[in-house]
């Protein structure tokens, strides 16, 4: 009424009766305070109580206030009407009076007082009824509840029966509560305090005594405002590109993401629009896109916003504020070349030289301006270098040509080249032969043993070449150890001079005395009959323009310059002291336990184990490093397993604090492998100036190396040569399927008797001698040696007038290109997915200019991916897929065990279990098992070797350069810190395991970086791994001449079936007897319904290669070198007419006889068919007699010129005459016999004279007259 007087719209004339104190004064003058009302205030409350049936209960309430509050009871939150129910009675002092209490009765009581001035109640309390034994029932149940963040919340429940209900409360999964933030209140009820997001769900309140438990459920629906999960960032881009602000909250409700720019709505248009993440993306971006943008994150909750700023610029290409020029030093200096550039965005420099980019260590450096610094100038740093600055728009290069000048003179270590080059021959086969002793004795083996037996080298020609390449640098670094002596500065550090040790002179001297120059490879390939058709064994001869491309015992290929210590061939880590990037370098052992090693391991959901046994079957058709040949240092002949130190050959793993398992030892087992002889060290004092490198044992091109051998040698070890039949050397008969497995290996003890009370079965011999490192790769190589077998046997039948060679290497010709359509159809697509295939793009024919050399990052690190997929265990599984009797068997124990297969059911248990069980799927937190971490090569007592750390440790040793340059070649952002790397290593607690490994990203070895890569959907690989397999899978199939697809390798109708071989095919046709595959065996498939019988996959149809001329006098012999003349051959291979007539049953009449030929089918005129045949057969024959005739017109013509022209021409395009001698170089001595240039190197022998000369125009230094007759009168 005040109200309405004040607001002028009601007049009042009521007046105050009572109290008399306001007697007489108006109502709407009267204040709140003057009335002096006060809110109802509980002084007494009631008390549970437990009654029975008929009992009288009182429930006490008191309270006060002004004026006098009114007494209202509740039963279970509803009130009490006390006329409906004669029992009930409220006394005058508001006590509530029960009588014949009932089951009714039970529940929860309240009291309220209530006046004018407001209302108060009481806690609930109970009256617990007990009579007969009752169910529980619910009283109150709780309900469905709205709460936001951070509030507190009571969800009620109360129950009554006999016994009384205990309450207890669960969530929705049925777990008890134990939050410390959850109480239950005397009630039954859940409080729970300060509600937080997780408690969003449904919550159930049960009642139970001992007569039933009944439950009741309500949801807690958390609120809660938005909050960003994804903040964005102001971005910099360049004018035209693509921009994401990343932006992502979440909620309750869910909010929504909306963008807006300088506080309007954004651009209505194509280039703008937020994604479902919540992303905004503009594309195209330009100059009038730049401004402030604001994220937003909306919800019936509340809004929460967040600006980033964009700014674009323009484009600008890189541009050349400084080029640099061709320059001319000495050698041994140090030289600085200028070069610099700028665009937007800010341009990186790099440098290469030669094609091969140019990386950061002791040797180059390259600053933040683009300077580039050579130390210690020598000739092989002469040549051409190009600086190419590189933005996001495109590239500038500039080149310049840096020439070194050798000055005369006599160097520092020149008098000490003959004591120590003795010295090192010495200490070089002292070593080589204790190690022999060792390897080859009958003992059993340890760990280290087993490494080196199963790298050590057989072939006598790689031992010469490895012993060459070890005297040479034992030499250096004697001479080298002679001049320290005399001078004050430390040889090891990269300070020292070492193009001025010694003169060329006597590094020539040294390369003749060691053996390096007696051991080149003087090639000829001019058999062109041969070459065009067949490989050779060692991979010469494949590039007729570079024969040694692709070649065996050469040294692997280099995408990026090497890194060492020393800048030539000191591996980084070997200084443990020394920092790199301001960082040590982290144990390889630490890093192993750190990142890699895993007792977890995910099953491959796609692919099965035969991924990673092709794999590793590939591998060892393409590389293989020559290891050092001997496991004791040089210096003193102490096992490189006990001196732990870096002693040459020795570069021991050395053994952290607190390794989880090894505590008895100080280092791993390691040595380096061996150099190529004049590289690294043994190059560093010579006129060309090399870093070291490392030679691959095998050819590097898809021929089936693993299965023929790497070299002539040790070809014609795996040849059946005591019949014309082109087939393999045959083992003992496997009686259940009535084949043969491989033969033995002859010689002395070998890896897998390394302990005769577990077997005395020596290894099996192949194509590579790792073919018994593990049983699943022992059987690969079972399966592709009888491949070769069956493939020649059909060839004889189809051919019976070729000769054994011929059959050989037809046979040999088709199992490699079934490898390389297997390995590029069916194996690569699995790792490398579309994006990889499409990276590597269509073949388009062979390329000369393309050298297919293994990349040593490639051999070293990339193609080691395969170990993290590998399983701890090797399944062997029956014809229907179940476990054999002998069990699988952990991986530890199928490491050179042969005698497996021969006791424990063959090679098609193992089989099926690698097409029959999931691989290992590739997780960057579960890289390595701890079988090849913990256990590989395991020997009781003894401490078992670590995959993963040799694999790091080969890395340094082999001089890769770090993770961060490889990204820089495949085009990956330039990373300073380690969270730049979170496009590619997503996984925090991995990228923060790097950094507390090593410090730095530019420390980050190579391979560990490529295991923990995020695999790209759809691949097996990440970005720099896809990459690096990328560009030597591209080079193998470009560069091979013999390339399957390659138009004249094979006829059409050879390539058409050829594209119909399969693994499986393989396995139906030469495993034991195998019945049922999957089409693809690099897919999981479920058994029996994924499985086919082996009669149901393609198989390739041999009968094209069918030799059909039948008048060619030699067609068919190998060593023939025309196809166009035969001699008179036995009836058997003679025309029909002119032998004597012989029944065939229909399956086995010899093909391509002409009564096979009924064109016309017309048995009713048998003389026209006569007829037909005679004309047709004598226009053929007419048609031959031409081709023939004209065949001996060119070979005529061929026999003139060269009657008219007799003699030979040399490489430089000079005419020699028949039998002249010349020499080409000082030590190379040519001859011309029969029209055909061949050249030798002489070899000197050692002289007896500490100062010997070398006279001009000789190749081997003499004794002078003076020493002579000194010596002589010495001698009487």
């Amino acid at each position: 009424m005040k109200e309405y007087g004040n607001s002028g719209n009601t007049q009042a004339a009521a007046t105050c009766e009572y109290p008399r104190r306001l007697q007489g004064r108006s109502v709407a003058a009267v204040t709140a305070e003057e009335f002096n009302c006060e809110r109802p205030r509980i002084t007494s409350e009631p008390q549970g109580v437990d009654v029975t049936p008929g009992n009288t209960v009182y429930f006490t309430c008191r309270a006060e206030g002004n004026p006098k509050p009114e007494i209202i009871w509740l039963h279970n939150n509803h009130a009490l009407d006390m006329k409906d129910d004669t029992r009930l009675n409220l006394l005058e002092d508001g006590t509530l009076m029960i009588q014949d209490t009932r089951e009714t009765d039970q529940g929860t009581y309240q009291c309220m007082a209530k006046n004018v001035a407001g209302e108060a109640k009481t806690q609930g309390v109970e009256l617990r009824y007990f009579g007969s034994p009752t169910k529980p029932s619910f009283v109150i149940q709780p309900q469905n509840t709205e709460v936001l963040v951070g509030a507190s919340i009571t969800l009620e429940c109360s129950a009554t029966g006999h016994p009384q209900p205990r309450i207890t409360w669960t969530n929705g999964t049925g777990d008890l509560l134990s939050n410390s933030r959850y109480t239950i209140t005397t009630s039954g009820g859940l409080y729970i305090q300060n509600v937080t997001l997780d408690d969003h769900g449904q919550f159930v309140c049960h009642a139970s005594n001992n007569q039933d438990s009944i439950q009741a459920s309500a949801n807690i629906i958390v609120q809660a405002p938005p909050w960003l999960t994804v903040t964005p960032r102001d971005q910099v881009v360049i004018e035209g590109h693509t921009v994401d602000f990343d932006c992502a909250a979440e909620g309750n409700p869910p909010p929504i993401i909306a963008w807006t720019k300088a506080g309007s709505q954004l651009p209505n248009d194509r280039r703008h629009a937020v994604l479902s993440s919540g992303t905004l993306r503009i594309v195209h971006v330009a100059q009038h896109d730049q401004g402030q943008y604001e994220c937003q994150a909306v919800s019936v909750i509340g809004v929460r916003g967040v600006p980033v700023q964009l700014t674009v610029q323009a484009n600008v290409l890189p541009v050349f504020t400084h080029v640099p020029n061709d320059i001319t030093v000495l050698v041994g200096e140090d030289v600085q070349i200028p070069c610099s550039a700028q665009g937007e965005p800010q341009p990186i420099i790099t440098w290469s030289k030669d094609g091969v980019q140019i990386t950061e260590s002791g040797k180059f450096h390259v600053n933040s301006e683009g300077m580039l610094t050579v130390r210690d100038v020598g000739q092989a740093e002469q040549g051409r270098y190009e600086c190419i600055a590189r933005n996001a728009l495109g590239l500038s290069a500039s080149s310049m040509l840096l020439t070194v000048t050798v000055p005369e003179g006599r160097r520092a270590g020149d008098n000490f080249v003959e004591p120590s080059i003795l010295d090192a021959i010495q200490r070089v086969d002292s070593a080589i032969n204790s190690t022999r002793r060792d390897l080859f004795d009958k003992r059993p083996r340890t760990p280290s043993d087993l490494l080196a037996l199963f790298r050590y080298p057989r072939d006598p020609f790689t031992v010469e070449i490895a012993r060459a390449g070890e005297i040479f640098e034992q030499t250096l670094q004697l001479i080298q150890e002679h001049v320290r002596q005399g001078l004050t500065v430390d040889l090891n550090g990269t300070d020292f001079r070492y193009n001025d040790l010694v003169s060329p002179h006597y590094l020539s001297l040294i390369a003749n005395l060691s053996g390096c120059t007696a051991h080149r490879r003087l090639l000829n390939c001019s058999n062109i009959c041969f070459h065009q058709k067949y490989r050779t064994h060692d991979g010469t001869c494949n590039n007729l323009q570079n024969p040694m491309w692709g070649a065996s015992l050469i040294a692997f290929q280099r995408i990026l310059k090497p890194v060492y210590e020393n800048g030539f061939s000191l591996p980084r880590g070997v200084s443990q002291d020394r920092l790199y990037n301001g960082h040590p370098l982290p144990m390889p052992r630490l890093i192993s336990t750190t990142i890699v090693g895993t007792e977890t391991i995910t099953p491959d959901d796609r692919y099965t184990h035969m991924v990673m046994q092709w794999g590793q079957f590939l591998d060892h058709d393409l590389d293989q490093t020559v290891p050092a040949l001997s496991m004791s240092r040089f210096s003193d002949g102490q096992s490189c397993s006990s001196a732990c130190t870096n002693d040459p050959p020795c570069f021991p793993i050395m053994i952290p604090e607190n390794d989880p398992r090894v505590r008895n030892a100080r280092c791993m087992f390691f040595v380096r492998s061996s150099p190529v002889c004049g590289s690294g060290m043994t190059s560093l004092l010579m006129s060309s100036v090399y870093p070291r490198e490392q030679i691959n044992h095998l050819t590097s091109y898809i021929d089936a190396s693993n299965v023929y051998g790497s070299s002539e040698v040790e070809s014609e070890q795996l040849r059946n040569l005591t019949n014309q039949h082109g087939l393999l050397k045959r083992g003992i008969l496997w009686p259940l399927s009535g084949k043969y497995l491989l033969p033995y290996a002859t010689g002395p003890p070998t890896e897998c008797m390394r302990d005769e009370n577990e077997s005395s079965i020596p290894c099996f011999l192949a194509g590579d001698h790792r073919a018994n490192e593990q049983l699943g790769l022992t059987a690969m190589h079972t399966l592709w040696y009888r491949e070769h077998n069956r493939i020649a046997t059909e060839l004889l039948k189809l051919n019976p007038h070729w000769d054994g060679d011929t059959i050989y290497h037809e046979a040999r010709k088709i199992v490699g290109a079934q490898m390389q359509h297997i390995t590029y159809q069916h194996w690569l697509p699995k790792i490398l997915g579309d994006h990889g295939m499409k990276m590597m793009g269509e073949y388009k024919g062979y390329n000369p200019n393309v050298n297919s050399g293994i990349i040593n990052a490639f051999a070293t690190a990339a193609f080691r991916f395969g170990h993290t997929l590998i399983n701890p265990i090797l399944y062997r599984l029956n014809e229907t897929f179940d476990e054999i009797p002998e069990g699988h068997i952990p991986l530890h124990k199928a490491f050179f065990s042969p005698f497996r297969i021969i006791q424990e059911g063959g090679i098609d248990p193992l089989l099926r279990g690698l097409f029959g069980v999931a691989g290992k799927m590739r997780v960057p937190s579960q890289l390595l098992n701890l079988e090849l971490t913990e256990k590989l090569f395991s020997v009781a007592h003894l401490v078992a070797l670590d995959l993963a750390a040799i694999n790091i440790q080969r890395g340094r040793d082999h001089g890769v350069p770090p993770y961060v340059d490889y990204r820089v070649f495949c085009n990956l952002s330039s990373v300073q810190d380690f969270e730049e790397f979170k496009n590619e290593i997503k996984n925090p607690d991995v990228r923060e395991r790097l950094k507390r490994l090593y410090g730095t990203p530019l420390n980050i070895d190579l391979w560990p970086a490529l295991m923990v890569e995020d695999v790209i959907p759809g691949t097996r690989v990440g970005p720099t791994l896809m990459c690096l397999f990328v560009t030597q899978f591209k080079r193998l199939r470009d560069g091979d001449r013999f390339w399957y697809e390659n138009p004249g390798v094979f006829t059409p109708a050879q390539l058409t079936q050829l594209k119909q071989a399969s693994l499986a095919r393989v396995l139906c046709d030469s495993g034991d007897n195998i019945q049922q595959v999957q089409p693809d065996v690099f897919l999981k498939a479920e058994y029996p319904h994924g499985y086919v019988n082996c009669d149901q996959i393609p198989k390739i149809d041999l009968r094209v290669w069918q030799d059909c001329c039948e008048d060619c006098r030699t067609r068919g012999q190998f060593s023939a070198l025309s196809q166009h003349f035969r001699n008179k051959r036995s009836t058997e291979f003679s025309y029909p007419e002119k032998k004597e007539t012989k029944d065939y049953p229909n399956s086995e009449k010899p093909i391509g006889f002409l009564e096979d030929v009924d064109i016309f089918n017309n048995s009713a005129h048998p003389s026209n068919k006569t007829s037909f045949d005679s004309t047709r057969e004598f226009n053929n024959f007419i048609s031959e007699v031409q081709k023939t005739i004209s065949s001996l017109k060119n070979q005529i013509n061929k026999l003139e010129a060269r009657l008219r022209h007799e003699g030979c021409m040399d490489k430089g395009g000079i005419y020699r005459r028949e039998n002249e001698h010349w020499v080409k170089e000082e030590c190379d001595n040519c001859h011309c016999k029969n029209g055909q240039v061949t050249c030798y190197v002489e070899t000197c022998p050692p002289v007896e004279c500490p100062n010997p000369i070398k006279p001009k125009g000789r190749c081997c230094p003499i004794c002078s007259e003076n020493e002579s007759s000194n010596e002589s009168s010495v001698q009487l």
